[in-house]
């Protein structure tokens, strides 16, 4: 008979406890300029000891000198979440022994944005990441991203954009043709007639006359279908039907997508060349125009401090004192640490700035972080969603890692990526050499993606693409046209 007994061990281990303030540090390191202010106007309601400084009085306020138990419990803060690996998933672990507890609260969004809705350039990356293995095509594939429009057009002429990165007119226009190629279809078209024509392409229905009635979408604004139909060759009937055909067409390829930067995107860091009289090479500062400032309001503290309160009433000043003396501190950190992460960024890809993308250097979040003694996930963090504006034009901050598109093993490997892989094999096979499921299974195991015959099959339907018989049916009908 076994013996059952109840005994008490003691024993020792590490546990990071998710504090309010660790929260807002990790908080305030991942919001951008634009985000950081509306987290502030939040703020500045709830505490009145709180002042926004306007642009012009940000070079005349210094920061507000601090007592040493809230600069203490500020760098104990910063340095929790500059040196702790988020991406474990460790920091959850010891949830509910100490801090708050909920994530309900509109400051406690941090999961939110790891489940958030997939956004477009997420989307598109993840093609692109299937679509090059060249680390430099995917970074000019990237900033191709970043300069689309609110429809999805890239309007930018080819060579002004060669000239930007510092790269072959011929280069961007190979990887620009397989772009053209991305989900959703119409994506990176230069114009409403291309994006129109791709989505006809991909339906199979694009022949001569519906290339010049592409050409000529002007007329149809003006109901001049008599020119029309002369201009296309054929009859009021065909044209009728051909017009509808354009009508069942999505003009607005991202219409679906939310939370996209377009091209208008706003630096939160700026660069500038120093003249040689200077020393040369390059000046970093926080865009001042974007930064929100704030202060503590000192004078109000000190009237309503010497008014006579009541017991509750002095603890809410003095909760509110304290807690506007630590965000004001950890602002001033958060952008050193910016600031820190962005300067080291630009030391390293020097010569990307001076002569090209042809000279980006191989960089990654672990080089930059142990170069400034923090950790990657939180480099990953001060980077995601912020841009620099540089000389050659404004790019996300993680545009100059070479795994910043990538996953640790390599690759993106969900299923939307593999669908836009797949999508990509098939709409450049030969008409001559239509790929087998089981080829594409060969194609992909080759790439490092292993997955199954059923799968491939499964997705293509998915993707209402037909069978390798079917296709090539099609296309030689194509072909023969």
């Amino acid at each position: 008979m076994s013996n059952i007994s109840q005994k008490l061990d003691i024993g020792q281990s590490q546990q990071l406890v998710m504090t309010p303030q660790l929260q807002q540090a990790i908080k305030l390191l991942q919001l951008n300029n634009i985000e950081l202010s509306e987290f502030l106007e939040e703020e500045l309601e709830k505490n009145p000891l709180l002042e926004k400084l306007d642009s012009n009085q940000i070079q005349e306020q210094p920061a507000p000198p601090l007592e040493n138990e809230v600069k203490d419990d500020v760098d104990a803060a910063f340095e929790s979440a500059q040196n702790v690996d988020f991406d474990s998933g460790s920091y959850m672990a010891d949830m509910g022994s100490g801090g708050n507890s909920k994530f309900d609260s509109s400051d406690e969004n941090i999961e939110e944005r790891t489940c958030s809705e997939k956004s477009l350039r997420e989307h598109l990356t993840e093609q692109l990441n299937m679509s090059f293995s060249d680390d430099k095509d995917r970074m000019i594939g990237a900033f191709l991203i970043d300069r689309l429009d609110e429809s999805g057009y890239l309007r930018d002429d080819e060579k002004e954009l060669s000239e930007r990165l510092g790269c072959s007119k011929g280069r961007i226009s190979r990887l620009l043709k397989c772009m053209k190629q991305f989900d959703p279809t119409g994506v990176f078209s230069k114009d409403l007639s291309e994006c129109l024509a791709l989505q006809l392409e991909e339906r199979g229905q694009m022949d001569k006359q519906m290339a010049v009635l592409l050409d000529n979408l002007h007329l149809i604004a003006e109901h001049d279908f008599k020119k029309l139909t002369d201009l296309c060759g054929v009859n009021d009937t065909y044209l009728k039907d051909m017009i509808e055909e354009i009508k069942s067409l999505n003009p607005k390829p991202i219409a679906d997508f939310e939370h996209f930067v377009v091209q208008s995107a706003i630096p939160d860091v700026l660069m500038k060349k120093m003249p040689k009289n200077l020393g040369g090479g390059w000046r970093v500062e926080l865009n001042s125009e974007t930064l929100p400032r704030v202060l503590v309001n000192n004078d109000y503290y000190t009237q309503v401090s010497n008014k006579s309160m009541q017991k509750g009433d002095r603890e809410y000043v003095t909760s509110q004192l304290a807690s506007a003396n630590w965000l004001v501190k950890a602002m001033d950190q958060r952008a050193q640490t910016i600031l820190k992460t962005a300067s080291e960024i630009v030391e390293q890809q020097d010569a990307f700035f001076n002569y090209g993308v042809e000279f980006l250097k191989p960089l990654t979040l672990k080089d930059i972080a142990e170069e400034i003694g923090m950790h990657e996930s939180t480099v990953s963090r001060v980077t995601a969603n912020k841009y620099i504006g540089t000389p050659r034009g404004i790019f996300e901050l993680k545009f100059f890692f070479s795994t910043g598109l990538v996953s640790q093993s390599g690759q993106i490997h969900s299923s939307e990526a593999i669908k836009a892989r797949i999508k990509s094999l098939i709409d450049n096979e030969d008409v001559n050499r239509i790929l087998s499921d089981d080829k594409i299974v060969d194609i992909l195991k080759a790439e490092g993606i292993d997955i199954a015959r059923r799968t491939v099959a499964k997705y293509r339907e998915v993707l209402h693409i037909g069978s390798s018989v079917q296709r090539r049916k099609q296309k030689k009908n194509l072909a023969n046209q």
